[in-house]
């Protein structure tokens, strides 16, 4: 059961009275939500109300052209696709291809938020071959059914579609993508590059992609172990460095860390100076289990850790 006041009217006097500001703090108060309203309008949820900016609207799923015939299919069999958003104005030459997972930030069409490539040409290109857009073999499940491992049809089919769209005619592209669609980027820029002539500005950014071959909580390297079953079951190899594979395994080709050595396109690599995933477990497992009180000590001003920086491996 509730309790209620005796009386409503004195308590409701006395809760004005205590959230009247006093003369420091009432104008710290209103300087704070002037500066929450100003976010609020340049680059939150109020400026479309305010400005009459468009919101962004939903981009159709145009599926692969002949996918069956290309055998560029997904591991059921069916087409791949991605999203073609057409550039206006003086973005309508330039082209900005992004390779799924994820994808926000330079693909957005606000020139406030995203000003130097908000009138681009943009293409997202769907991800479902479970090898970043590399492997090129078939396999069968326990229970007969067939998987296709055609990521690396899916990119050059979907690549030459768009340059039949317009893409041929790009005088500035960039290849960019997100985690899986990041590796897929760092195996495929030098490709994408070679498509176009020198005058063309091609450059690549990979988002969340440098996955580094160590060991994680465990003792183990769980990365290489799972690299290992994809580079041998979707016959990845051939889209790795030759000069690697002549002296080292095709699994450990695979890693970024290699990768790169043969790369000659401007490439910008962003990722997270912390492992999130393992600092978070071993923290909540140290707690849980009692092992140590370093959770409770970890107070230190950024980067704390003086072995960790932000500088990109590049």
């Amino acid at each position: 059961m509730d309790m209620v006041p005796a009386s409503a009217e004195p308590l409701l006097h006395m809760e004005q009275r205590q959230l009247r500001p006093s003369h420091h703090g009432g104008w710290w108060g209103l300087a704070a939500a002037a500066l929450l309203l100003m976010l609020l309008v340049t680059v939150g949820p109020l400026r479309p109300m305010l400005f009459g900016v468009p919101l962004p609207e939903p981009v159709a799923l145009t599926l692969l052209t002949g996918a069956q015939e290309k055998g560029a299919v997904c591991l059921d069999g069916t087409p791949p696709g991605y999203h073609l958003q057409r550039g206006s104005g003086d973005g309508s030459s330039s082209w900005h291809i992004h390779l799924q997972f994820a994808g926000t930030g330079i693909l957005g069409s606000d020139h406030l938020q995203n000003p130097d490539f908000y009138n681009w040409n943009k293409a997202y290109v769907r991800y479902c071959d479970g090898a970043s857009f590399s492997g090129d073999a078939e396999g069968q499940a326990q229970d007969g059914t067939i998987l296709h491992f055609r990521g690396l049809r899916i990119y050059q089919a979907v690549i030459d579609e768009l340059m039949e769209n317009g893409l041929a005619n790009a005088t500035q592209a960039i290849l960019t993508g997100c985690s899986a669609g990041g590796l897929a980027t760092i195996v495929h820029c030098d490709d994408f590059s070679a498509r176009f002539s020198h005058k063309v500005s091609v450059k690549c950014l990979v988002d969340a992609g440098f996955i580094l071959d160590v060991k994680d909580i465990s003792g183990q390297r769980s990365f290489r172990s799972l690299y290992g079953g994809v580079v041998h079951l979707q016959n990845v190899r051939q889209v790795l460095p030759k000069d690697c594979l002549t002296n080292k395994e095709p699994t450990e080709c695979f890693f970024p860390a290699e990768l790169i050595k043969s790369i000659h396109t401007p490439m910008f690599i962003v990722n997270s100076g912390y492992d999130p995933a393992q600092t978070v477990a071993e923290a909540v497992g140290d707690w849980h289990r009692g092992r140590t009180q370093g959770v409770k000590e970890v107070d230190c001003k950024y980067p704390c850790n003086p072995t960790c920086n932000s500088q990109s491996p590049l």
